[in-house]
């Protein structure tokens, strides 16, 4: 008889009951994942003797190939070192390639390799390749050294081509003869390519004996291998042996007659340029560019032009040649008339270059108006102005009178070049505004600016002296130009010293510049001439009449010229204003000292010019006082 007693059940054990269904339950479903499009860890199958086998296909390596952007490529790079897979050559390789190929990140693949404890060349090699495709092939020689060879990874017929490239890209002959020296040591001399990126390393590097000894060796060569050694030659200038090997090419392609092309046309040989030009079969920019390039160093306008009108593939660079030829040959209003052509055409869209040379016909032509336009172009298309078409910009403005608008400019340069300074300084002066021109020079000195005034700038310092006329500080600036620069006089300086000097009634000095035999501020002195150390004495007297230094100096001069009782009368006006000569004291102050200037009625500037050309006189006068003594005794 079945018993209908039922036992009572606890919450509890119901409670317990329930957690354990809904464990089982839970364990029936998959492992949770990281992210949730990430793919779910499969095992690694195993070989026969139970080594773990990798390809391809595994999932992680399949999603990391897909990866778009380095935060995903993140994800994917985490799983793979939790779960191991890192240590594994293939899957090691792949997340190097990923870096390098896909994002350029050579210094984090670096450190990828740097955790792998057996790395080997391939991996070496993708970084490698990477640090070259960077440009930056000092790092890329370091890291052969330091990681390649330093962890003994090794080589192959991939390594050496690369290694020859940042040779040839650093110019290092030295290290392109160690790797030459490896290829021969691990037997890759016979390899196809390999040989072919000695020889191009070497003619780069100017070494193209060596070059030709490479070539010569090789029992196997191909179209790159002719190529490389012809176009070494031409690079190097010797087009007789390159037309030799020209005309003993097997086979030729297009890079085989450019080479020859520009080589011819680059020696000036226009002829023998067209001669091969006319017989190619197929002809790219390249060839139309090197003949309309020829033509126009040669300043053949005429023939540079037809070669361009000829051109059914005008590239940019076609239209900077012939817009560069007309500025080069003066005819600005064909620069600026070719100029609209190109924009009508709209084949090819202006560059940095374009403008500069539409910019420098502007200025020569005083087109103001064109000017702006073409400012404003640069900035409606978004140019960014380098340091080239910058100065290019404030030589145009200051060409045509808007100075404050060059200045501007030139203001907002990061980075100023010799040009640029002296196109300021030339626009100052154009304009009347010499104090601003002679001011912008002494500034120019004292800049953070790494630059040193040229022939070029003289002329514009000196041409705005002579517009403003600015006597004093044009002499100064010619003996500045001569005794601390170290420059020889042209005839434009010679030119502006001696309008300066007739228009200071200085004629003696005029004279002698004229037969360029005395170009130095202290020359003056030594023939006796003291009339400007005179004119200097007495005006800084007027303007300054309390500095002691003036009346000492204005003495001097008149006891070299034996005018003792002006002498007298100085040291009379001395002794009014009570004015004691300091012990030690010399003529004037310490050279190229910058005193202080009475605001409102004298130049800082111009005090620091004076008193730099009266040192020199000083110097110059004991000189001579010295010389006259010794003649005596």
């Amino acid at each position: 008889m079945r018993s209908n007693l039922r036992l009572p059940r606890s919450r509890g054990s119901r409670i317990s009951l329930d957690k354990f269904l809904k464990s089982t339950k839970n364990l029936s479903k998959p492992s949770p994942k990281l992210w949730p499009d990430d793919p779910r860890p499969e095992p690694i199958p195993s070989d026969e003797q139970g080594l773990p086998i990798l390809d391809l296909r595994h999932p992680l390596l399949q999603k990391l190939e897909s990866s778009r952007s380095v935060a995903e490529f993140d994800q994917i790079y985490v799983q793979i070192v939790v779960s191991g897979l890192l240590q594994y050559s293939l899957a090691a390789g792949r997340v190097i390639k990923k870096l390098c190929s896909g994002f350029g990140l050579c210094s984090r693949a670096v450190s990828v390799i740097d955790s792998i404890d057996e790395a080997d060349v391939f991996m070496g090699n993708t970084i490698l390749r990477c640090f070259v495709n960077s440009n930056d092939p000092l790092d890329a020689l370091g890291f052969y050294y330091g990681k390649m060879v330093a962890r003994c990874l090794g080589h192959n017929h991939y390594t050496f081509p690369l290694l020859t490239k940042v040779c040839a890209e650093i110019g290092s002959v030295k290290e392109g003869e160690k790797i030459h020296s490896l290829v021969l040591k691990y037997g890759f001399e016979s390899d196809l390519y390999v040989r072919n990126s000695l020889i191009h390393m070497y003619a780069v590097c100017g070494r193209v004996r060596d070059a030709r000894n490479v070539f010569d060796g090789g029992s196997v060569l191909d179209l790159v291998s002719w190529n490389s050694m012809i176009d070494g030659y031409v690079k190097n200038g010797d087009m007789t042996v390159a037309r030799e090997l020209f005309d003993e090419m097997p086979e030729r392609d297009v890079f085989s007659w450019n080479s020859m092309v520009s080589g011819y046309a680059g020696i000036q040989d226009m002829e023998a340029a067209r001669y091969l030009f006319e017989r190619m079969h197929l002809r790219d920019t390249f060839s139309w560019n090197s003949m309309i390039d020829g033509y126009a160093k040669a300043g053949n306008v005429v023939l540079a032009r037809e070669f361009f009108n000829r051109n059914p593939k005008r590239s940019v660079g076609s239209w900077n040649i012939v817009l560069a030829l007309y500025v080069r040959v003066k005819d600005y209003v064909e620069c600026l008339r070719l100029f609209e052509v190109m924009l009508d055409e709209g084949e090819c869209k202006p560059n940095e270059a374009s403008i500069v040379s539409v910019l420098t016909a502007c200025a020569n032509l005083r087109r103001l108006d064109t000017g702006k336009w073409i400012h404003s172009y640069i900035r409606s298309n978004g140019i960014k102005p380098d340091l080239l078409l910058s100065t290019s910009l404030l030589t145009m403005y200051a060409k045509c009178g808007a100075v404050d608008m060059a200045r501007d400019i030139f203001d907002t340069m990061q980075k100023r070049s010799i040009v640029s300074w002296s196109s300021m300084i030339m626009g100052y002066g154009m304009h009347g505004y010499g104090e601003k021109a002679v001011e912008m020079f002494l500034e120019m000195e004292d800049s953070d600016d790494v630059v040193v005034p040229d022939v070029t700038t003289f002329i514009c310092v000196l041409s705005a002296c002579v517009n403003a006329g600015m006597f004093l500080e044009g002499w100064w600036f010619f003996d500045r130009m001569c005794r601390v620069y170290k420059i020889k006089p042209g005839t434009k300086h010679y030119g502006c010293m001696v309008d300066l000097l007739g228009r200071a009634g200085l004629t003696k000095d005029s004279e002698d510049l004229t037969r360029k035999t005395r170009p130095l501020l202290s020359s003056c002195f030594t023939h006796a001439d003291t009339e400007l150390g005179r004119i200097l004495a007495e005006h800084l007297i007027r303007v300054n009449p309390n500095d002691v230094g003036h009346y000492v100096l204005l003495s001097h001069i008149y006891a070299l010229e034996g005018k003792w009782e002006e002498v007298e009368g100085v040291r009379r006006m001395m002794n009014e204003k009570n004015l004691q000569i300091p012990a030690m004291s010399g003529a004037v102050r310490t050279r190229e000292s910058k005193s202080a200037a009475t605001p409102g009625t004298y130049s800082s500037y111009r005090e620091r010019i004076i008193y730099s050309m009266l040192c020199e006189m000083g110097d110059e006068l004991k000189a001579v006082a010295v010389s006259e003594n010794c003649t005596e005794e």
